[in-house]
């Protein structure tokens, strides 16, 4: 992997199906989003498909003009892979993707992937706080999916 794409993944006891479904929610998102950008987002907005849309609230804390986001699915395998490249509402994607994979393992086990990808990404404002997107914070995530799953 080169320096724009970051990566984490963590084995969780709980079979894919259902740790897919807290990922592909996003109702669900702010109660494993390890890096607390994350506020709300509205039930009933569940991903099927490549080319849904939904859209979050971001937290206070996050340093953005607008705070929602549209987030266009641009990878989609129920049970397997989701990703998504955000935007502010309206306006173009600034080239970021978040993408989970899913392994099943044996014994009911499933080995999550997490990555963040910002090869694409054209807004220089935007560099410093995706540098600072490491593998220790996506591990975050990826520790309170675990929590989650597993309860």
């Amino acid at each position: 992997m080169n320096d724009r794409v970051t990566s984490a993944s963590q084995d969780i006891a709980a079979d894919a199906a259902t740790i897919f479904e807290l990922i592909a929610d996003p109702a669900r998102q702010p109660e494993w989003d390890g890096n607390d950008n994350l506020a709300t987002a509205a039930q009933g907005q569940r991903v099927r498909a490549v080319g849904d849309v939904f859209v979050m609230t971001l937290t206070e804390s996050t340093p953005a003009p607008t705070k929602e986001r549209e987030n266009e699915v641009v990878e989609f395998e129920e049970g397997r892979r989701i990703a998504w490249k955000p935007s502010p509402v309206g306006e173009p994607q600034p080239g970021h993707l978040w993408r989970w994979e899913l392994e099943p393992l044996p014994n009911g086990m499933t080995r999550v992937t997490h990555t963040y990808d910002w090869t694409g990404l054209t807004d220089p404002t935007r560099v410093d706080r995706a540098r600072r997107t490491t593998a220790d914070r996506l591990h975050a995530s990826l520790t309170r999916l675990k929590d989650l799953a597993e309860s």
